[in-house]
């Protein structure tokens, strides 16, 4: 996948990202998702503090950033570092970006490498273990059943799970324009409410209609948002490398270049993501239909394919459950329970009213492996071509890519 690490240390399991102090392998801190918008408020002179990042001066110097007066963000999603890095030669305005040294490191998403939870860190600053956004699928502990946290199936008002400001609330809320530009159906969308609410949202029906709404919103001093989600629906469908995909990319490239050519002189853009995608391996498939061992004592299997959340029975010691999971899987994933994840950092800092949502055992695979269930998930989501959701190099490390215009 690059000429930097080799398949094999891609697809390893890494250290515990710290939200507020880097780690051996220089993730965390001020290279982390988290730290993306309060940077960019400090760019734009209004500095933001979250409950993570209390020194928002300080990470718009470590990320490079200068000062500027209109501010672009565009965040793509599923576009980790390495999968930009293997097909940039389809990308002639990232690729173009990516030649300059300081776009040349990865930035970290957020445990787990999944959009639920790393929007609410880019929305908010912080982390899931504030925002409450844990995982594709947690646990309701009002009536006991899985919520879906993309629209909140079974699931309480967004507003009620995730109580941490947004950047964009507290930027508008010292009167400073903000604006996104997106699809029409995520105007008021459950995960809009939760993640990133607080702005003024402009609709447009195609891609080219959405660039030009945010090129134009650029001229006016302030904060402009785009999300971009074509790489990462394209990647479950058919995989991240595959035709349809370097297709979509080609696309996607051809976008932002016009976003460059029309935004206001002088605007600053970043461009990053939410997490990176990985090429599944039918043949490295775990069904916990197929297997007993992994059922027993299990109530409910929240999550996703690359980073299941499993909740206990009462009565059941969720310590007896890990071992047994680390027994029946020994390499094949990384097992905590919910103490040693808290413990570990995983989450980052976990308000008490989140710690009911976090499984009493998580499971991270490990190289190309999936953990599935297919008593209840749908033959199509146990068999997608790309996935994400653990704590690889490959789904870790997102682009951070600064344009001046």
């Amino acid at each position: 996948m690059s000429d930097v690490y080799s398949d094999s240390e891609l697809l390893s399991l890494q250290d515990v990202v710290n939200y507020n102090s880097m780690n051996s392998q220089g993730r965390g801190g001020s290279f982390h998702l988290s730290a993306v918008l309060p940077a960019l408020s400090a760019s734009l002179g209004t500095p933001i503090s979250t409950a993570v990042h209390s020194d928002a001066e300080r990470l718009r110097t470590d990320l490079g950033l200068p000062m500027a007066s209109s501010v672009i963000v565009v965040l793509i999603d599923g576009l980790g570092f390495w999968n930009l890095m293997e097909r940039k030669g389809h990308a002639p305005y990232l690729r173009s970006l990516v030649n300059q040294s300081h776009n040349q490191r990865p930035i970290s998403s957020s445990f787990p490498t999944t959009t639920v939870a790393a929007l609410s860190v880019f929305g908010t600053g912080t982390c899931p273990g504030l925002t409450g956004m844990t995982g594709y699928s947690q646990i309701n502990p009002e009536n006991g059943q899985l919520s879906q946290m993309i629209q909140f199936t079974n699931g309480a008002a967004p507003e009620v799970i995730q109580h941490e400001p947004t950047i964009f609330e507290q930027l508008s809320a010292q009167n400073v324009r903000v604006t996104t530009s997106g699809f029409p159906k995520f105007a008021d969308s459950a995960l809009t409410r939760a993640a990133l609410r607080g702005s003024h949202y402009i609709s447009g029906t195609t891609p080219a209609q959405r660039i030009s709404a945010a090129a134009r919103a650029s001229y006016e001093p302030g904060l402009t948002y785009v999300y971009i989600r074509d790489a990462d629906k394209m990647g479950h469908q058919y995989g991240w490398d595959n035709e349809r995909w370097i297709g979509t990319f080609e696309r996607v490239d051809a976008q932002l270049k016009n976003l460059a050519r029309r935004a206001a002189p002088g605007t600053l853009i970043a461009i990053t993501a939410d997490h990176g995608m990985i090429t599944s391996d039918s043949s490295t498939r775990i069904d916990i239909a197929e297997r007993p061992e992994l059922q027993q004592g299990v109530a409910l299997v929240g999550g996703e394919p690359r980073a299941v959340s499993l909740y206990v029975q009462e009565g059941h010691d969720p310590q007896e459950v890990a071992n047994r999971w680390r027994n029946a899987l020994e390499d094949k994933a990384r097992i905590y329970t919910k103490e040693e994840a808290i413990a570990a950092g995983l989450y980052g800092p976990v308000h008490d009213r989140v710690r009911p949502y976090i499984g009493d055992v998580i499971a991270m695979a490990a190289s190309n492996v999936t953990l599935v269930d297919s008593r209840t998930q749908s033959e199509v989501a146990t068999r997608l071509p790309a996935v994400h959701g653990s704590l690889t190099r490959a789904e870790l490390d997102i682009p951070f890519l600064i344009d001046v215009l």
